[in-house]
């Protein structure tokens, strides 16, 4: 007797058309897949919006409250009530002890300079336009004039002219 093959047609219709189905179906479900994930990050990013939503409007209602605003302002701006003494305290190590430290120059200051103040930052940005515009009008040393070489016969351009 003849020995069936392994494989007959029906057999391998079959696996052809499920190896189709699988091919048809891969890129719809990995789009499914990858919106549900883009869906949970949006749904992650609301519920963030929410809770900062919430977060400043807990803060705007704290601002409402004339004594939070009395204790911001006193913290912050260093404001008093009236009859109060406002006291700043001031590093006592700050520029003294900076100036003891380093050893003095023949000039007069330190070393490593002279110790600034902290300004703030509007001032450091307007010290530079200032010193910028001292550059600027500053008189520059004349340079020597050059002597111009004669045009030449063969020389035409036009800005000569």
């Amino acid at each position: 007797m003849a020995a069936r093959p392994r494989f007959t047609s029906r057999a391998t219709v079959l696996v052809l058309v499920l190896c189709s189905l699988v091919a048809i179906l891969a890129y719809p479900t990995r789009q499914f897949i990858s919106q549900r994930a883009e869906i949970s990050a949006q749904r992650a990013k609301a519920d963030h919006a929410r809770q900062q939503v919430e977060q400043l409007r807990r803060d705007k209602a704290r601002w409402q409250d004339p004594e939070y605003v009395k204790a911001q302002a006193r913290a912050r701006l260093h404001y008093a009530v009236p009859g109060e003494t406002p006291y700043i305290a001031v590093d006592p190590a700050g520029r003294d002890a900076a100036r003891a430290s380093a050893p003095a120059s023949p000039s007069g200051g330190t070393a490593a300079g002279p110790v600034k103040a902290a300004k703030p930052w509007y001032a450091g940005i307007w010290d530079s336009v200032d010193a910028a515009d001292t550059a600027a009008a500053a008189p520059a040393a004349p340079a020597a004039p050059r002597p111009t070489p004669p045009p030449s016969a063969g020389d035409t351009s036009p800005h000569d002219h």
